[in-house]
């Protein structure tokens, strides 16, 4: 019998994490059940019920399955409680279980700062409807307008990023998370949704996600991540909704991530690998996506899509990106794609199929800067394109519109299409699309009707069919591809697309 939807409440570091186990929600049709009332938990929300909640799992017996029951209502005060195997949490629809706000309510090695662990467990979980509430706003020391700064238990008087980070799953393998909502304080750096850290065989669906940081975050640490599903999941993020990385020192393969909902997100989908690892045969498909930009202190400037390697510093390896499949993607952003590999961290084999992307400004920023954060250069200004590649070998785009939407501060963009003086090798595109939305344009701006193709032409190699580009019939090439009158470096295939564009605007 499935578990009810559980609602997490992850306003803080101190939630619901699972260390070294084996997450589970498939449990027999009639475990054994136990409530913790029973051992003298008295739910009023201020004395603790750490003892009774403790004394209810420890009284399952080994080797069967038991279900460990919060009535409702109540509010179960709690430290850190620790499952065993084959135990779940069953917190009742109008039942909270709420932790501690104190430091000597957690263990003493951060690693288990958390209200519930399981360490080195099998066939356990948490569901029942109800919430688990970690109480963030106790743990923030002073309100910013940027960023809240957090409590710290450390000796440096601040709460470094990975100690004030909730990892959900460690080194775990077949994990469902099914039916959960997360609600994080939108306020809060390193305040992460669902981490999956060293873990494989996992299964997230109808999950609901609105947090701070990273919404969906595979990291591999001290080991790969492999064969990862997420989907019918809605996500809000003041950072990016999924991400891989930046903890990448092993690899990530075989995930497939469908029919996600992103909303109001500093960044959609995200690679940041750092490591040496390598991410290869991930597939994005049936995606809508909405991103917008926030402060830049938050990692991120509205890209819908980034997919990037560099070093971390000058002791990393560089890893690798390759076969990642987009595939019917809506979008609609304050920033364009930003494809980046690096000089032995390549690109290889990206492919966007059926992708609408509608650009429009709709705050203050004026979206003069690239991301490459963290290590490689930091924040570089440079006015952003629709779609910028750096460092790729293998790219498809096949049935992408890119359209320029009004009243979108459209002077303040790049080209659509901005190849950086790096190696861009093996490139397809096939319907291809870069328009205006028709009208006047704010403040009087003059209607742009023609649409650039790209800042600068590296020699490569094109494959080129159906490529529509609005113009307004001149042919002037330094205005309308951004290129300078030197063309010999670019080879005869490219400088026959720019004649063609020239005169018909048509391949």
């Amino acid at each position: 019998m499935a578990m009810a939807p559980l609602l997490f409440l992850f306003q803080i570091l101190f939630s619901f994490p699972v260390v070294q186990s084996l997450f589970a929600t498939s449990l027999s049709p009639n475990p054994l059940t136990v409530s913790v009332t029973d051992f003298g938990a008295v739910g009023d929300g201020v004395r603790y019920d750490t003892g009774a909640i403790q004394a209810a799992i420890n009284s399952c017996p080994e080797g069967h399955r038991c279900r460990v029951k919060f009535p409702a209502p109540g509010r179960y005060l709690t430290a850190t409680v620790f499952l065993k195997s084959g135990v779940a949490l069953d917190v009742a629809a109008g039942a909270t279980v709420v932790g501690g706000a104190r430091q000597e309510d957690y263990p003493a090695d951060p690693a288990r700062w958390y209200v519930v662990v399981a360490e080195n467990a099998t066939e356990v979980g948490v569901g029942g409807g109800g919430v688990v509430d970690g109480q963030a706003e106790k743990f923030v020391v002073r309100k910013d307008p940027r960023k809240n700064v957090m409590v710290s238990w450390n000796k440096t008087g601040a709460c470094l990023g990975d100690e004030c980070r909730p990892r959900l799953i460690v080194r775990s393998n077949n994990i469902s998370i099914n039916d959960v909502s997360i609600y994080g304080d939108f306020n809060i750096p390193n305040n992460d949704g669902i981490d999956i850290e060293d873990s494989n065989n996992t299964v997230i669906t109808r999950c609901h996600i609105d947090t701070g940081d990273d919404a969906i975050c595979p990291k591999s640490s001290t080991g790969p991540v492999y064969n990862l599903t997420a989907t019918n999941c809605w996500i809000r993020t003041k950072s990016c909704a999924i991400k891989l990385g930046s903890a990448s020192w092993f690899d990530f393969k075989h995930f497939v991530f469908d029919n996600i909902t992103i909303v109001d997100s500093h960044r959609g989908l995200g690679f940041q690998i750092r490591d040496g690892g390598n991410a290869s045969d991930i597939v994005f498909s049936n995606m809508n996506i909405s991103t917008r930009y926030y402060d830049p202190s938050w990692w991120g400037r509205a890209e819908p899509i980034y997919v990037t390697t560099c070093p971390r510093d000058s002791t990393s390896k560089e890893g690798s990106i390759s076969n990642i499949l987009f595939i019917n993607i809506s979008a609609n952003s304050e920033n364009g794609i930003f494809l980046s590999g690096s000089e032995k961290g390549l690109l290889r084999n990206l492919r966007f199929i059926n992708v609408d992307l509608t650009y429009k400004r709709i705050t203050n920023d004026t979206g003069e800067l690239f991301d490459y954060r963290p290590g490689c250069q930091d924040l570089v200004k440079h006015r952003t394109a629709g779609m910028m590649m750096e460092n790729i070998e293998g790219l498809e785009v096949k049935n992408v519109k890119m359209t320029w939407s009004k009243n979108g501060h459209v002077n303040q963009w790049n080209n659509p299409l901005e190849f950086r003086p790096s190696t861009v090798n093996n490139i397809s595109f096939l319907n291809f699309h870069s328009g205006l939305v028709k009208g006047k344009w704010e403040n009087g701006h003059k209607q742009r009707e023609e649409q650039l193709l790209c800042a600068s032409l590296p020699s490569m190699t094109f494959s080129i069919q159906n490529i529509v580009i609005e113009s307004s019939g001149k042919c002037d090439l330094v205005a309308l591809f951004g290129v300078s009158n030197k063309l010999a470096t670019l080879n005869q295939c490219v400088t026959l697309l720019l004649h063609l564009l020239c005169l018909q605007h048509r391949i």
